[in-house]
């Protein structure tokens, strides 16, 4: 009986370790179909999920409902599962680097609860070659097996997309991908159990890993170039977005936009693929270039806030803006490489006085990561109002609305182009 006929009698069961974006909604979809173990080194998350409590507020309490689910806090748990998928963070370090210790971490725990028989799936974002060069060492050395003989690896990445209702986990195709055939079988059919678009197999498990980190490599590029026709643009004294719209109008335009390209992965995982070109003795010109771009943007519009308050004669010592918006996009509470960030440091060095708030942002996961402590409401007598995160509650604001804050006139920059056309008595800028 191989590892799949297993699951489906419940004679195996499946770890999911990290229980984030990624993690949680992968352990209660299987965790409809066959026995799960949910495994998060966040004791407190635990056990909000536990209480039915999603930590990402992605979703309702009635997802957990029916589900087989054991969720905890000790790896010794994991040696309960025989089908294990790490979905943990991969994130940079400060200097762009790939940051591989949660995957490391989390291998070295998966490797101390490997038994003969056993898979390992990861579904991390890495580079090409990351899961057999860097974790299957330590899933042998750790467990004391043989890959392949004892135990069998594949790589499914996730495609999850934070705050988005309609390309969900079941209904987006999923790449998946396993050390021999075996195991490729074997993986495609335990996530076609849970995944109604299907699944792509993909020939080897770094084909896979690159599959995935060309996604948004490519996504990365291409808002790298609005990003720069935006600053181009704003010299010849047009709006981007209505030149976005003229273009717009033929059939094969490319509709991409200008902004800040934060997050955890469109603003980190083309540095991995940076990074193992330059392993490879290559240097990725045009992915580096539209990294460089990317990076620049909150600068540039904290510069461009500058110089509108000096020509508003606005003494920028003494100037007070409010910066709404700090998650890395809309509706969503993740806080993690937010280039909102950049616009209020770059304001600060200025010497502006600066405030920020957002509600769907923890204040406390805010200050602990950036030292910025959110304001509860706006307190008024700005002199200028970032929109830097269209969350529902902010589009949904009339220029009257910001007029108050700002005590009836302000400059008000628009990052996301959300009021184009629509501020008559405010000074307005968008990229």
């Amino acid at each position: 009986m191989n590892i799949y006929e297993k699951l489906l009698k419940r004679e195996a069961r499946i770890s999911v370790i990290g229980l984030g974006y990624v993690g949680l909604p992968i352990a209660l979809e299987f965790a409809g179909k066959v026995s799960v173990v949910g495994f998060d080194i966040n004791h407190e998350r635990v056990e909000m999920m536990k209480r039915r409590e999603d930590p990402s507020r992605e979703l309702d309490p009635s997802a957990f409902d029916g589900r087989d689910i054991e969720f905890t806090s000790n790896p010794e748990d994991l040696k309960k599962a025989h089908f294990h998928v790490v979905g943990v963070p991969t994130p940079i370090d400060h200097a762009n680097m790939p940051d591989l210790k949660p995957v490391i971490s989390a291998s070295e725990m998966v490797g101390r609860a490997l038994k003969k028989g056993d898979y390992v799936v990861y579904e991390s974002t890495v580079y090409p070659g990351a899961a057999e060069e860097e974790c299957v060492p330590i899933l042998e050395k750790e467990s004391g097996l043989t890959f392949g003989k004892d135990f069998k690896v594949g790589f499914s990445p996730e495609r999850i997309n934070p705050g988005d209702k309609v390309n969900t986990l079941t209904n987006t195709m999923k790449i998946v991908s396993g050390s021999d055939r075996e195991a490729l079988e074997n993986i495609a059919k335990t996530y076609e159990l849970i995944i109604q678009a299907g699944v792509h197999r993909a020939p080897t498990i770094k084909v896979a890993e690159a599959g995935k980190i060309i996604e948004n490599t490519q996504r990365d590029v291409n808002i790298a170039l609005m990003n720069e026709l935006s600053v181009i643009f704003n010299r010849m004294g047009i709006n981007t977005y209505d030149v976005l719209e003229a273009a717009g109008t033929k059939w094969n335009f490319l509709k991409f936009f200008p902004g800040l390209v934060g997050g955890h992965c469109i603003g980190v995982d083309p540095y991995y693929l940076t990074y193992k070109a330059k392993m490879l003795n290559y240097h990725p010109q045009i992915i580096d270039s539209g990294r460089y771009v990317n990076d620049a943007m909150g600068r540039y519009v904290a510069r461009e806030l500058v110089k509108m308050l000096i020509a508003e004669d606005i003494n920028v010592l003494r100037s007070r803006v409010l910066v709404m918006g700090i998650t890395f996009k809309e509706n969503v509470t993740d806080i993690r490489n937010s280039k909102v960030v950049d616009v209020i440091r770059e304001l600060e060095d200025y010497g502006v006085n600066v405030e920020a708030t957002d509600q769907w942002a923890c204040p406390k996961e805010v200050k602990q990561e950036y030292g910025i402590s959110l304001i509860d409401k706006p307190k008024g007598d700005y002199d200028a109002v970032v929109l830097a995160v269209a969350h529902n509650e902010y589009t949904q604001m009339t220029e009257d609305d910001f007029l108050k804050m700002c005590g009836g006139k302000g400059v008000f920059v628009d990052v996301k182009g959300l009021y184009r056309n629509k501020m008559k008595k405010m000074t307005y800028w968008s990229l």
